[in-house]
């Protein structure tokens, strides 16, 4: 009984040493299996943002060829070729000198005053509704007489509401 009762020990021991194996062989595979979903979802984003950039791309390329198609017939603008380009510093400071002894005056046009302007050759500003020239000191003048009556009508108020309290009080 004894032989019997240790051989079902050990044969319990060995059941649970294949459970146990078993469960280790299966929790590597499923972490194998999370591992390649893992990688799989990270080549899917990788994938989609490789996808907007071609089609950024597509679309830019298309938007450069539709405005080279608008310049070509409607604007005629060019890039600019090397012969508009200066070479060195020299050829920039030969752009600034000064007239030649024999060159002729640049043009210059007189102007006279117009009526309506101030004193600093600005035209006077008019309104846009009566397009008569406004006046500073009216304007100075009303703004002043707005100022007034908005405080005597909030001091009004203000007394009003406070008169109002103490009726709601007593």
């Amino acid at each position: 009984m004894i032989a019997g009762s240790r051989l079902r020990q050990i044969g319990w021991v060995v059941v649970l040493a294949i459970c146990f194996t078993a469960f280790l062989a299966l929790t590597f595979r499923v972490n194998a299996v999370k591992s390649e979903v893992r990688l799989a979802e990270r080549q899917i984003v990788a994938l989609e943002r490789k996808k907007i950039l071609l089609e950024t791309e597509f679309q830019t390329r298309a938007n450069q060829q539709q405005l080279a198609d608008w310049n070509a017939v409607e604007f005629g603008y060019k890039a600019p070729e090397a012969d508009q380009y200066l070479e060195s510093e020299r050829q920039l400071a030969q752009l600034g000198q000064p007239r030649g002894a024999n060159a002729p005056d640049p043009i210059r046009v007189a102007r006279a005053p117009q009526p309506g302007e101030g004193n600093d050759g600005y035209p006077a500003m008019v309104s846009p509704l009566t397009g008569k020239p406004i006046q500073k000191a009216a304007k100075v003048q009303q703004s002043e007489d707005t100022l007034t009556g908005l405080a005597e009508t909030l001091s009004v108020k203000a007394t009003g509401g406070i008169a109002m309290a103490a009726e709601a009080a007593e």
